[in-house]
């Protein structure tokens, strides 16, 4: 899976592009041509640098793997460089781990501390800061109380439950024997069978005080009906338009005529108008052409008579037609007036043989249902009558077994409360086990969190351990152990005697201080959180011991990314040429 890196003033790099592969990536150049700033850029992409480069306003880093694209953008704020985008860490933990542990550049904090003789526990445990420890603990131990409150409710309930179930075994007893109780009162004796016929003229009591009700509000309903339509019929007036026919007929008359003498003229003024504007007054006269108008016969009387003259006619005989159209749209408009008055006398007709039949119909249904009630409220005295004494007949019993009845319910309404308390308790006793187990899981992880600080220094120190065993068997240095005391002092040996830091070379201090972070490395599983390794600045290693430090690396980690000069032979990987990179130093060079 290759990485794809785009720069932009960031250190030494204006402006780079290079790739990132899986194994070991080994960036070969002379100083000051970017191989520290392509490290650097790369821990700006991470998340835990921002090293804009010097008189820039603004830089970026672009990591593109082959799902996601990163991209972390810096910019100078006074005196300060502010960041902001997507890191490849998102979380502060995984941040502080990777500055930590698994960048391993000159100014790596333990590596620093080493080489100035410092107590190496701020650094070996700063993660363990991150983690809150004691709120974690906190929390857990509320969840514990509460776990431990539903403990007692779950013991409490089942102490309680043998009680409450001999309770409702106690009562079921009782129950049957008021059941059996109930049964001999319902046997009648062989003398009278009147408690069923009590229910039964109940019964018709309630089912004729029903009927009766509803005739009431029937006959209410009718008699509300009948008052409404009796006063609108005394307040409806028909008006009286019997005149109305003759007019209408002589309105008719009239617009039959008018239009009939419309349509006459018309025809006459049509025919006219034409022969005159089409010129053809020679088929029907004789024209003699004067100088100033033309003069001819009429074709209708024969009198001699001018072209004026019939226009002039022809515009009278248009004139009368217009009149007599007026005059009958005026007829027109009057029959229709009269034509709604005489709508609406039919109209207050009709609405008032409605009324009069609907009146009928409610005295008819009224005196119909209060005949009705009457024969009711005679039956509802008959069958009150009965009750009344069927009541005195059976009033001994009725009272015995009402009393017993009561006492049924009272005890079925104890046991259902018993059942369902007996349920609840069956219910929380059950999850004793459960709880019991949950709260030795939380005191479990308490303990474990109370004593992780204690564990991660012994993880820590082991790590260092193992891991100066295997450089110094695999380095062959002056000293022959080293190891982190239990207050995270860094003590080596040579010659069977503690040496001192200052008397070992600029490699072997610089081994124990890549042993000492990667000690945290291996502590905190870096390896699952920083998916790379960077190495920098380790001028004080031999090309042997660097080869050999590079593949210890790399097999623990997905990626290296290391520096290298270009007199030190070739490594086993992809090797950053950074020939065409944009860097500082090419200005510099052509300033000069």
């Amino acid at each position: 899976m290759t990485w794809t890196l785009d720069i932009e003033n960031i250190a030494g790099i204006l402006d780079g592009e290079t790739t990132v592969e899986p194994g070991l990536n080994a960036v070969r150049a002379e100083n000051w041509r970017g191989k520290s700033s392509l490290i650097r850029s790369l821990q700006t992409a991470m998340g835990t640098r921002s090293p804009l480069t010097e008189g820039a306003a603004e830089g970026r880093v672009t990591l593109r793997t082959d799902t996601d694209e990163y991209e972390v953008r810096l910019r100078r704020e006074g005196r300060t460089v502010a960041r902001d985008g997507t890191p490849y860490l998102a979380d502060e933990y995984d941040r502080t781990c990777a500055s930590l542990y698994a960048f391993l550049t000159e100014d790596n904090p333990i590596r620093a501390a080493v080489q100035n003789g410092e107590n190496l526990e701020a650094y070996l445990t700063k993660p363990l800061e991150l983690e809150n420890i004691n709120e974690q603990i906190a929390d857990l131990q509320a969840e514990r109380s509460q776990v431990e409150s539903e403990l007692n409710r779950a013991q409490s309930a089942s102490e309680n439950l043998v009680s409450k179930q001999k309770r409702i075994a106690s009562l079921e007893e009782e129950l049957a024997e008021l059941k059996a109780q109930r049964e001999s009162i319902e046997e009648p004796p062989e003398d009278a069978g009147s408690r069923d016929d009590l229910s039964s003229a109940r019964a018709d009591q309630d089912r004729i005080e029903g009927q009766i009700e509803r005739l009431e509000k029937s006959i209410n309903r009718i008699e509300e009906n009948l008052a409404e339509h009796e006063a609108e019929l005394a307040d409806l007036e028909v008006p009286d338009h019997s005149a109305i026919d003759d007019d209408l007929a002589r309105l008719e008359e009239r617009v039959q005529e008018h239009e009939s003498d419309v349509e006459l003229l018309k025809s006459v003024y049509s025919a006219n108008r034409r022969i005159v504007e089409e010129g053809r007054t020679e088929l029907v006269s004789d024209i003699d052409r004067g100088l100033v108008e033309d003069s001819m016969s009429c074709w209708i009387c024969g009198s001699e008579t001018e072209r004026g003259t019939i226009d002039a006619r022809l515009e009278a005989l248009q004139e009368k037609i217009t009149e007599l159209e007026e005059d009958a749209n005026a007829y027109r408009a009057e029959k229709r007036a009269l034509q709604s008055k005489k709508d609406e006398q039919r109209q207050q007709e009709r609405r008032e043989r409605e009324l009069e039949r609907q009146i009928g119909d409610l005295e008819s249904q009224l005196e119909e249902r209060r005949e009705s009630l009457e024969r009711k409220r005679d039956s509802l005295a008959d069958v009150t009558d009965r009750v009344e004494e069927l009541e005195e007949t059976v009033s001994e019993q009725e009272s015995e077994l009402t009393a017993v009845e009561s006492e049924i319910k009272y005890t079925e309404e104890l046991l259902a409360d018993l059942r369902s308390e007996v349920d609840t308790l069956e219910d929380q006793a059950g999850q004793q086990s459960m709880l019991e187990e949950e709260r030795q899981s939380l005191s479990d992880e308490i303990e474990t969190l109370r004593t992780r600080r204690e564990r991660m220094k012994a993880e820590t120190r082991e790590a260092f351990s193992e891991a100066i065993s295997e450089i110094i068997e695999t380095f062959e240095t002056s000293y022959e152990s080293a190891r982190l005391t239990s207050n995270f002092d860094l003590v080596v040996a040579r010659d069977g005697r503690e040496a001192s830091l200052d008397a070992l070379s600029e490699g072997e201090v610089v081994l124990l201080g890549l042993v000492a972070a990667l000690a945290g490395y291996e502590a905190y599983d870096v390896a699952d959180r920083v998916p790379v390794i960077l190495v920098d600045s380790l001028g004080g290693l031999t090309d042997r011991n660097l080869h050999l430090l590079v593949d210890y690396l790399s097999d623990r980690s997905d990626r290296v990314v290391c520096t290298a000069y270009p007199e030190q032979s070739s490594f086993e990987g992809h090797e950053i040429d950074p020939a065409e990179w944009d860097v500082v130093s090419d200005e510099v060079e052509s300033t000069a």
